[in-house]
């Protein structure tokens, strides 16, 4: 996954609010994630911001 940097900046966590860091690789699968440790998937590239599919620490 290749995400623009100023995109990246743009992005929050639907959640929490917080900037979205990464991407970091879990388990062989890519995840954005925030300071605190909540986890979104990235699927072919495209981050899935949704609440319900959050991996909460």
């Amino acid at each position: 996954m290749s995400l623009d940097g100023w995109v990246l900046e743009l992005l929050r966590c639907p959640l929490t609010g917080e900037a979205l860091e990464g991407p970091v690789e879990v388990e062989g699968e890519q995840f954005l994630r925030t300071p605190s440790g909540v986890r979104y998937p990235v699927v072919d590239g495209v981050p899935v911001l949704l609440v319900d599919a959050a991996v909460r620490p």
